[in-house]
C-alpha cells in the first residue's frame, strides 16, 4: 500500500509542475505574487481556467498522499 501511494505522489508531483510550467504568467505586480485581487473575486470557482482548476486538485491530492505518508511511516 506505501509503495502505490509513493508511485502516485510521485506521478502527483510531476504532473502538477508540468501543469504550473504551463499556466500563463498574470501582470498583477507584487499583488499577483502574493495572491492579491479584489473581494469580488474570492469564492469564484467558474472564473478559475481549466489548468488553475487542475492545478488545485492535484494540490489537495499532494497534501493528503504526502499526509497520509507520513501516517504510514
Amino acid at each position: 500500500m506505501r509503495v502505490l501511494l509513493s508511485v502516485i505522489h510521485i506521478i502527483v508531483a510531476i504532473v502538477i509542475t508540468a501543469i504550473v510550467l504551463l499556466q500563463q504568467r498574470k501582470q498583477g505586480g507584487f499583488a499577483g505574487i502574493f495572491g492579491g485581487g479584489t473581494q469580488a473575486d474570492s469564492g469564484q470557482w467558474q472564473r478559475f481556467s481549466q489548468l488553475t482548476k487542475i492545478t488545485i486538485i492535484l494540490a489537495a491530492v499532494f497534501m493528503l498522499t504526502s499526509f497520509f505518508l507520513v501516517l504510514m511511516s
